[in-house]
């Protein structure tokens, strides 16, 4: 199952820290049968898992609009056909009445949850950002682009859903709204954790809280557990080193890779940085194990949509 090279496609779904340039380190960094589930106590957009693509997975989150939009398309009722009806209609009033349509969307979800408008409103709003007020309310601006839904970008999202679902297809998925605690105490010996939480010492919440005394203690569940685990982190930029990852995890095996982030609500916050990947001792594989293949060009520029 793992480790091995992946090509890796973009998902439905937008959010700020999203995985899919760190897939591939992700794919080579661990070995495993694939015997056990593929577990994530935050799912985020769920790139990893579509990419990884295991037969058992358990995959979780707090943010139950993630995990609806998920359970819509592993059931069909979110496929290419419907996704591409309501984008096309949706896209057309939003050209003809500009912002106040995406407000009226905006609305709209933020009272029903309908997992249509979730894609809708992460595909049309200010810099693919995904953000809650207290109150659950999704709270991004608009892009400021009534044209956003010109037919190749439907197609795009088309194209996207129909893979997500193709991975899902045939394998055993439990997507489940939970808190991270009750997912990562589940996992059993074969099982593998792959964890991104939001991020310690950054400002980049994209629906809850999550505090610092929580990161400390996720380590501690993680490096406690008969699963073995991978956890995304930042390890630095220019300006500072993550404390969080040297304080928790100096002596666990670590896989880096720079990353640039286009996604964010301030140029200045969209900086190059480096990534780790923190592994347990059992799934660790070793770094010269698969070789790192290049992307081809039409796999770069995918991964730098936003």
């Amino acid at each position: 199952m793992l480790p091995r090279n992946i090509a890796p496609k973009a998902p439905p779904i937008k959010t700020q820290g999203i995985k899919t340039k760190v897939v591939p380190l992700i794919a080579r960094s661990i070995e495993w049968d694939g015997s056990g589930r593929w577990i994530e106590p935050f799912i985020g957009s769920a790139v990893v898992a579509l990419n990884i693509a295991p037969q058992r997975a358990l995959l979780a989150d707090t943010n139950e609009h993630m995990i609806d939009l998920y359970r819509a398309i592993q059931n069909g009722s979110i496929n290419g056909r419907t996704i591409r009806k309501y984008l096309e209609r949706e896209g057309t009033q939003l050209l003809e009445k500009g912002e106040a349509h995406y407000y009226y969307i905006r609305e709209r979800f933020n009272e029903c949850g309908d997992p249509f408008d979730f894609i809708f409103l992460s595909r049309s709003c200010f810099n693919g950002m995904m953000r809650f007020n207290k109150k659950g309310g999704f709270n991004v601006p608009f892009c400021r682009k009534p044209e956003r839904f010109r037919p190749a970008l439907i197609t795009k999202i088309v194209n996207q859903v129909e893979w997500a679902a193709k991975a899902m297809e045939g394998k055993d998925w439990q997507f489940l709204v939970q808190d991270w605690r009750l997912t990562v105490g589940s996992a059993r010996a074969g099982d593998v954790i792959y964890c991104d939480p939001p991020y310690v010492g950054r400002h980049v919440d994209y629906y809850n809280g999550f505090t610092e005394e929580e990161a400390d203690a996720l380590a501690q569940s993680l490096i406690a557990s008969e699963a073995g685990f991978a956890l995304s982190m930042w390890l630095e930029n220019k300006y500072r080193r993550n404390d969080y990852v040297d304080r928790l995890f100096s002596d666990y095996p670590q896989r880096t890779m720079e990353h640039f982030y286009h996604v964010g609500p301030q140029e200045k916050l969209r900086n190059a940085m480096t990534e780790v990947v923190v592994l347990s001792e059992n799934v660790a594989a070793t770094p010269a194990e698969v070789p790192e293949s290049p992307l081809p060009l039409f796999e770069r520029a995918e991964l730098m949509d936003v």
